[in-house]
């Protein structure tokens, strides 16, 4: 608990300077409201986001949707994400994708995961995946509506349970997946409020696990193909044109398709409700930051009920 209230504590310090700042003079190019993500990059420009999160728990759901008390799990996730403008007319744009991991489990502290420890047990940590990516404006005349569609590479090699107790370690999923992200925002209200919404279809490609070694982390593994769909929408408000506060909302579906758990079962399937809050400020001409808390309220079959704190920087030249 005195984890999380550090986290906090340290979210509104964040939201607090991006206020102050937005207290500043409002002259000056917006990146924040032009550049959404549904907005692509010009040829040659660059854009470059360094996203730092951390998800903690104490609580999730059973195999129906009441909430039982679980020994904490943390885990932190560095996103970085490097796109080009390939074409003259900006609609095309292709990049890569990076993921650092760093987990904490079995009732360890949350900062824990800024130890960088990997043992191959309750603490894991990483690179992870890479993924080439390309996003698309599809229609000339509709310029707030992309998609991105990338190939997730797990990177990262099976490591066994090296300690005596044995917990169930997880670092990230072993599997590959095929990720496509579709957006579209809408600004109004004299530019000072905008809807911003995003629809994710992630398939994920099964690892049978009775054919998985017990060296090779079958914890890792998807038992079977799997689409995760989450679908979000965030309402924001621009008190100047460099800065703006949001509130956002997310329900996320976790589909099994040919995983099923026994003879007579059901495949696998989840599902979570999150909602959040945060803030940008846009502190130069290239660089902008951004600061967010997520709770998930509620879930089904084994969904974590626990809170994401993120921390982004975003270049643009």
């Amino acid at each position: 608990m005195k984890s999380t209230k550090n986290l906090i504590t340290t979210l509104f310090i964040c939201l607090a300077i991006t206020f102050g700042f937005a207290q500043d003079d409002d002259s000056g190019v917006s990146n924040i409201q032009e550049f959404t993500p549904s907005k692509l990059l010009k040829k040659g420009q660059w854009d470059i986001k360094f996203f730092n999160s951390i998800y903690t728990q104490t609580e999730r759901t059973d195999a129906g949707s009441k909430s039982v008390t679980i020994d904490r799990q943390t885990f932190f996730t560095n996103t970085t994400e490097i796109f080009t403008g390939v074409s003259k007319n900006s609609r095309v744009n292709v990049g890569a994708i990076f993921q650092v991991r760093s987990n904490s489990l079995a009732g360890q502290g949350a900062l824990d995961v800024f130890s960088f420890q990997d043992n191959g047990n309750d603490r894991r940590s990483g690179l992870t995946t890479i993924a080439p990516a390309v996003r698309i404006q599809p229609f000339r005349s509709l310029a707030t509506f992309s998609f991105t569609t990338s190939l997730i590479i797990p990177v990262f090699e099976d490591a066994p349970d090296t300690v005596a107790d044995n917990v169930d370690s997880f670092l990230d999923q072993r599997s590959f997946a095929w990720e496509t992200k579709f957006f579209y925002d809408r600004t109004f209200g004299g530019n000072k409020w905008q809807l911003f919404t995003e629809v994710d279809f992630k398939f994920n490609f099964g690892d049978n696990r009775e054919n998985v070694a017990p060296d090779e982390n079958s914890s890792e593994r998807f038992a079977g193909n799997s689409l995760f769909l989450p679908i979000s929408a965030f309402l924001s408000y621009f008190p100047t044109s460099k800065s703006t506060v949001f509130v956002n909302a997310q329900q996320a579906f976790l589909i099994g398709i040919d995983n099923p758990q026994g003879p007579g079962q059901d495949n696998f399937s989840q599902n979570g409700t999150q909602l959040g809050f945060g803030g940008k400020y846009q502190l130069t001409k290239v660089l902008n930051i951004e600061a967010s808390f997520g709770k998930f309220v509620r879930g089904d079959n084994f969904q974590g009920l626990g809170q994401t704190f993120s921390l982004g920087l975003r270049a643009l030249f």
